[in-house]
């Protein structure tokens, strides 16, 4: 089935570039990520030239799939990015990976060497490059089938919440095409609560609690009201997975983020409690702590998708159900039947909550400054209005827990694959899907050797409201805790890096270089004077950065 809501025409000659081109566009997608090559670049001029797309060139194949990512996670639709054959795809392997573990739909239009030319030098099997992956594969099968091959693609890639690769033959594209429109429809239909003896286990749970906590992940983004009236009914304190932070974000019971990111106050008040209602969050080691917050309580899961009930932890009782619906629906059964608040968030402080704990003392290196209490300054310093992007790597786990961000579409985590490098281009695309708003990315050292160099200058190209916060310790912070746990040398983690503020100024931005507090007074001054894309450069002592909380 699919959508034919525009009058029918009959179908036109056309060539295979330009279909696809007019393809993508029918399904309301106007931003195109990629690098161009000789299988793809007649796509993207026709998108550009002719639909009235706009095309937005990375300087790494992988870099575009990233870009899609972040624009798809803002805005709630279908990304799109293309590149050409071979190595190109191959450059795209990391990036496709993020996507799956992230359950981000996205299609890449992904050119494919000559089916007349088997010798051809980058000549691949490409099928199994993104069978790796755990992306999904679709074949542009011939010049006549286009516009079902590109509306599959997209269909999979909503249904399926994974990037799809569309493989599409270099000697296809000037060969002539017969178009007609193709979309088809997504059918979505909210999960109902369902009744009978699973719903009386979960309620008995709920109702006996007398120390209950409310748990929420990123498949309960859609339900703050509902999950808040339910806290509130029950005087159970809400937390979130990290995917999800923000979502309950001003509330005086909220204590952020669930697990091994709590703050000490939070995680005495869930290792205390005696039942964990869970909506729509995966319960992995890092949010259960490898199990510790969840043995000894009851633990009540609900989960759209039956495959991520009891992945992890296997529950006592379980519904396969829409969040909102299902706490609606225990608000209900709770007035009914007349059941008292809990009576736990009066006992709470709520001040404490969200309190981490201070830095650590001492002094640092010389020409340094310290991580924490600048993490707090710029806390208060960035706008409000932002979208928090973060790279992967030792410096992250503070970030995640002093910098806030306002609600789970605003935050963009690149850590699903446990990758560094992946921050600047995804911050790119985030900046795309939100043009009126500041970006703000926090990236390491080697994570902005690795991705952020080869993109700052896009972002410059752009002329994107973007700032860069970049935590250099001089080494890969990670694998110097463990040689120096071990008593080992750690020289052979640390580098001499450049100076990232006057590359940063080169590439066309601002660079603001801070090695003590009249340095990061200057940096706070620039974020409010800025005029194009700003990197601050934090120098800091390898010994100084707490350790990763994971």
């Amino acid at each position: 089935m699919y959508d034919d809501a525009q009058p029918a025409q009959a179908p036109a000659k056309t060539h295979v570039h330009q279909a696809i081109a007019q393809a993508v566009r029918d399904h309301g997608i106007d931003r195109l990520f990629g690098l161009m090559g000789d299988a793809n670049l007649f796509i993207a001029d026709h998108f550009a030239r002719a639909c009235g797309g706009r095309f937005i060139p990375a300087a790494h194949e992988g870099s575009s799939v990233l870009m899609a990512l972040a624009w798809a996670h803002v805005t709630g639709r279908v990304g799109v990015a293309t590149i050409t054959h071979g190595p190109a795809l191959t450059n795209c392997v990391t990036a496709l990976t993020e996507g799956v573990r992230g359950q981000i739909p996205m299609v890449l239009l992904a050119g494919d060497t000559p089916v007349s030319n088997p010798r051809h030098l980058q000549g691949i099997n490409q099928r199994e490059v993104v069978a790796a992956t755990g992306a999904g594969f679709e074949q542009l099968r011939s010049p006549d089938t286009v516009a079902r091959d590109v509306a599959r693609a997209m269909y999979r890639a909503q249904v399926e919440r994974r990037p799809v690769v569309l493989n599409m033959p270099a000697d296809f594209m000037w060969q002539e095409a017969r178009y007609d429109r193709h979309v088809l429809s997504v059918f979505e239909t909210r999960s109902y609560v369902p009744e009978g003896d699973a719903l009386d286990q979960a309620l008995g749970m709920v109702a006996s609690a007398r120390r209950p906590v409310i748990l929420a992940g990123s498949g309960a983004s859609g339900a703050r009201a509902q999950i808040l009236r339910l806290a509130e009914r029950l005087e159970a304190p809400v937390a979130t997975t990290l995917k999800a932070k923000g979502l309950f974000r001003g509330h005086p019971y909220d204590m952020d983020i669930f697990g091994t990111l709590s703050t000490p106050a939070a995680y005495d008040v869930i290792a205390k409690s005696d039942c964990i209602l869970c909506f729509g969050a995966g319960l992995h080691d890092f949010t259960t702590d490898r199990g510790k917050l969840t043995e000894g309580k009851r633990l009540v899961q609900v989960d759209t998708d039956p495959r991520a009930i009891g992945r992890s932890v296997h529950p006592d009782a379980a519904l396969v159900a829409d969040a909102g619906l299902t706490a609606d629906n225990f608000v209900h059964w709770l007035d009914e039947a007349e059941i008292p608040a809990s009576g736990f968030t009066p006992e709470l402080d709520p001040q404490t909550l969200r309190a981490h704990a201070p830095a650590p003392k001492g002094a640092v290196a010389e020409g340094c400054i310290k991580y924490v209490p600048a993490l707090e300054r710029l806390e208060q310093a960035l706008p409000q209005d932002r979208i928090l992007v973060s790279d992967g790597g030792r410096f992250m786990t503070e970030v995640w827990c002093r910098i806030s961000a306002p609600d789970p579409r605003s935050f963009v985590n690149t850590a699903n694959f446990g990758s560094i490098g992946l921050g600047m281009p995804e911050a790119i695309g985030a900046a795309i899907a939100a043009p009126d708003r500041p970006v703000v990315l926090f990236s390491g050292d080697g994570g902005f050797m690795m991705g952020g160099l080869t993109e700052f200058n896009t972002a410059v190209r752009l002329k994107q409201d973007l700032i860069v916060i970049l935590c250099n310790d001089s080494a890969y912070g990670a694998e110097h805790i463990q040689f120096l746990d071990r008593q080992m040398d750690p020289t052979l983690t640390e580098f001499d890096w450049p100076c990232f503020a006057d590359v940063a100024t080169s590439l066309g931005g601002r660079g603001v270089l801070v090695r003590s507090e009249a340095d990061l007074q200057k940096a706070l001054a620039a974020i409010e004077t800025r005029d194009r894309p700003l990197l601050i450069e934090l120098r800091l002592d390898p010994h100084d950065v707490p350790r990763m909380r994971m």
